[in-house]
């Protein structure tokens, strides 16, 4: 008898979904043997499109190109060297199973040329761009996209040839190269290399995640409405461009993880997929699932091998010829179910497993993290998946879809609605905490409060929900301004719990770590094609007459002491203490203990909560002046567990500390109690004398300076 495969050992709740979840199992099998049947035997072997297909320099001298293009009747390269004209010289010959070739002396092409292919097909011919192209460009008058012989004759030699991320946690800033410039206008990958990276590095996070790499036409899009998927995006620079960029993140010990998009392609024909060969379906579907209901864009044909072939090339591709460290897939919801997970809310196991699953995609999503790992045991695998399909982020060999981590979509969603719609008042610990720590445990997420979703136009960021229009008038240093005030204290909050609860990773997009101001907005028609929201706002941060700074320096801080801890991610997440009415939590990870005070108007002196017996230093305060407080607490005290017979052997007495209203503390064990000890009784001890020169009653509640007297 076979045995049981992981995920359903160690879920019993999915053994009526066993004959499906060992049916796609056995699917993947199947069609690793059969994509393998001519290689050794490795996938790795068998994604080698990209050094087959496309324009290729000969070692001897001389160029090589070919195109997979079975409709077609005749394929000419035309460009530069051709006055962009058919010319037999340039003219491709048949060879069979669908392949196109062209071979051509040394002078018959050079560097910076400009071409494209001129296709004939049964009742057609058109001008197209090649699927394997790997320089693409938009001449700046006419907006016309061309493919590039890209050539230089001193061609970028990478410093580190071998990277191995030290990434535990993973800590993720996303960035976008255009964007990521203070003036109003596209970026670039050097001015990303020697302005933003430094930054990156300072506040301690150990990856990017870079999005728009892959050439797409509309600026607009983000990235996602890709047109030539083996090219990285010209209008940030050259292919070497991009290499001294992740060359250099390396020697900084950042890993480098690239937003890929095969989950959908742009609609174009001229630049595009859509009609390369006059038919429909070479890369995507030819009938009613052709397009994408929602998005305007191409669906890829997972059933056939040689769109397989494409993708896993185009994986293996971007590993190897770029040296990334691994990829965040977009829009794995949309893959993996036939109605693309539109307007469904997956209430139940049985959505998963109710036939509409696309099983074709579920083996290609399965296939693509076996071969990155192949290609690179280290790399990192992420999915943008927000259904929940139990699976994704395991193991192949343990029944799963094989990715290393998996985008934990409710948190931001979570965030987003309590300040929306809930009064401060109903923050419930046991709400936030639920949400934050309420999945898989075999599988790894990576926690986010926002990302750029929520930073486009049309949505807002949690500091421009929190403050509004008082951004633009009360962040100076010295502007006390009630709205500001409780906006920041909970933006610092909000961040702490997300990052203190990870079971994985932590995202960050750029900017947001200091409360960048507004929303995004790339050029466009209806704003007059402007650049003023399309960037990042640097000079807010580094002015020291603005309290952006708080923020940048309370999330350097939090970032720092996760660091610190290695396998942080890995720590058992506890719950010391949780209570509604007070709006209080406490939980511990290994030798640290957070604790929040959601309480936007009560401070209180002496609470207590249970925690492992000991002594404890406050490292981490959001009361800090440093980090825009008051310094209502006194940081140099330690504190001491008290003693109580009811929990002594759990090893655990009450911990007694000052907690001022909308606050959070970070404290590290200094001295754990000897199993034998009886902890100190001093009630000194557990009390902060900052809480007394403060004014704290000792009663238990009181307001405090953090709070706001006249918070509603």
């Amino acid at each position: 008898m076979a045995k049981k495969l992981a995920i359903l050992r160690n879920d019993p709740w999915l053994d009526p979904y066993a004959e499906a979840i060992e049916g796609r199992h056995q699917d993947v099998i199947r069609k690793y043997a059969e994509l393998t049947s001519n290689t050794d035997g490795s996938l790795t072997a068998f994604a080698n499109a990209y050094k087959y297909f496309g324009l290729h320099h000969l070692d001897n001298g001389g160029w090589i190109f070919r195109e997979y293009a079975p409709n077609a009747t005749g394929i000419w390269l035309i460009g530069d060297f051709s006055d962009w004209k058919e010319t037999d010289k340039y003219r491709l010959t048949y060879i069979g199973g669908g392949v196109w070739e062209l071979r051509l002396n040394e002078e018959s092409l050079k560097d910076g040329d400009l071409y494209k292919m001129f296709v004939t097909w049964d009742g057609g011919q058109g001008e197209r761009i090649p699927a394997y192209a790997e320089r693409v460009v938009q001449d700046e008058q006419t907006k016309i996209f061309s493919a590039q012989v890209y050539a230089p004759k001193k061609p970028y030699i990478f410093k580190i040839r071998q990277f191995t991320p030290d990434v535990r946690p993973l800590l993720i800033y996303e960035c976008h190269i255009g964007m990521a410039q203070q003036e109003e206008k596209v970026g670039s990958y050097e001015e990303f290399r020697t302005k933003i990276l430094p930054r990156i590095a300072a506040d301690g996070y150990n990856a990017i995640q870079i999005m728009a790499i892959q050439e797409h036409p509309y600026y607009g899009s983000f990235g996602y409405h890709v047109s030539s998927f083996y090219a990285p995006s010209s209008r940030f620079g050259t292919p070497d461009d991009l290499k001294r960029l992740i060359d250099d993140a390396h020697e900084r010990g950042i890993a480098v993880i690239m937003d890929i998009v095969h989950s959908h392609a742009v609609k174009n024909e001229v630049e595009g997929l859509g009609r390369l060969d006059g038919s429909y379906d070479l890369y995507f579907y030819g009938d009613g699932r052709r397009e994408h209901p929602a998005w305007d864009s191409l669906l890829f044909d997972y059933g056939k091998n040689s769109v397989i072939h494409f993708l896993l090339s185009n994986c293996k591709y971007w590993l190897e010829e770029f040296k990334f460290d691994g990829f965040r897939f977009d829009g794995v919801t949309s893959m993996l179910y036939y109605d693309h997970g539109l307007g469904k809310a997956f209430g139940s196991y049985a959505d998963y497993y109710d036939g509409n699953q696309d099983t074709n995609a579920l083996t290609y999503l399965t296939l693509a993290n076996i071969l990155i790992h192949e290609v690179n045991p280290q790399a990192i695998t992420i999915a943008e998946e927000m259904s929940g399909m139990p699976g994704l982020a395991l193991p192949f060999a343990d029944g799963g879809i094989g990715f290393d981590y998996r985008m934990a979509m409710g948190v931001p969603d979570y965030w987003i609605k309590m300040i929306k719609e809930k009064k401060d008042e109903e923050w419930h610990p046991t709400s936030i905490f639920w949400e934050l720590t309420n999945r898989r445990a075999d599988e790894k997420t990576i926690s986010y409060c926002e990302s750029h979703d929520q930073a486009l136009v049309g949505d807002k960021t949690i500091i421009f929900r929190l403050i509004d229009k008082e951004m633009y008038w009360h962040m100076m240093v010295n502007d006390d301004n009630f709205t500001v005030e409780r906006g920041i204290a909970l933006h610092k909050m909000i961040r702490l719990v997300t990052l203190a609860t990870i079971n994985g990773g932590y995202l960050n997009f750029m900017g947001n770590e200091f409360g960048h101001p507004e929303w995004i907005d790339f050029p466009r028609e209806g704003n007059g094609w402007s650049y003023k929201y399309a960037r990042r706002q640097w000079d807010l941060v580094d002015r020291e007459d603005l309290k952006y700074r708080f923020l940048n320096a309370f999330d350097n801080a939090m970032i720092e002491i996760v660091s610190r801890h290695y396998n942080f991610q890995d720590t058992p997440v506890e719950k010391l203490w949780e209570k509604d009415d007070d709006q209080v939590l406490a939980f511990r990870r290994g030798d640290l203990i957070f604790v929040f005070n959601w309480n936007p108007t009560r401070s209180f002196t002496d609470y207590g909560f249970l925690a492992p017996a000991g002594e404890y230093e406050v490292i981490l305060d959001s009361d800090s002046p440093v980090f825009g407080g008051h310094g209502l607490i006194d940081d140099k005290v330690h504190h001491f567990t008290l003693a109580d017979p009811l929990y002594a052997p759990s090893g655990k007495g009450w911990l007694k500390m000052y907690l001022p209203a909308r606050t959070a503390q970070v404290l590290r064990v200094v001295k754990p109690a000897p199993k034998t000890h009886r902890a100190s009784t001093k009630k000194s001890e557990g009390k902060s004398p900052a809480a007394m020169k403060k004014g704290a009653s000792g009663k238990g509640n009181i307001h405090s300076k953090s709070s706001g007297k006249n918070h509603k």
